[in-house]
């Protein structure tokens, strides 16, 4: 099951369960996990996109170590709502995980990634250092956002 309504993937997991969060990009997929109870986000691995199968490889094996229910996944709609083609490429990366048998939420991700820059550099983080963090912490920030609106539902 692949969606975009709350309801509907919250009904597919009445139990709860740890969620991973998905910072889909060409480059690297940052992940995130958060607790089983839905109360909060921590940033997890940096995954350095290779092939498909290898990075896929790599999601199974986290969901298997941390026990993982569901996934989350950023789509990075327009600033308008529309589609885009990265929008286009994460609905089929979404697809290619949907054989795992796990529920799948697509969560609106259009400003997670300045808003976690904006933090970072508030923080006065060096850009080499915003550089390795901010596809982990953007999954963060996603996945934070979606639990939020599972909880209020």
């Amino acid at each position: 099951m692949i969606t975009t309504d709350a309801a509907a993937y919250r009904a597919a997991l009445p139990e709860g369960g740890r969620l991973l969060g998905l910072d889909v990009g060409t480059k690297t997929i940052g992940t995130a996990l958060c607790d089983a109870g839905w109360s909060f986000a921590s940033p997890a691995h940096l995954i350095k996109r290779t092939k498909f199968t290898a990075d896929k490889a790599d999601l199974v094996t986290l969901i298997g170590q941390q026990q993982v229910k569901g996934l989350v996944i950023g789509l990075p709609l327009n600033l308008d709502g529309s589609d885009s083609p990265r929008t286009q490429s994460t609905r089929a990366f979404a697809r290619n995980m949907a054989d795992l048998g796990l529920p799948i939420f697509l969560w609106d991700e259009r400003w997670s990634t300045a808003a976690v820059e904006r933090q970072m550099i508030a923080e006065d983080l060096s850009r080499a250092k915003r550089a390795e963090r901010v596809d982990k912490l953007a999954a963060s920030y996603i996945l934070q956002g979606a639990i939020d609106a599972l909880a209020a539902g």
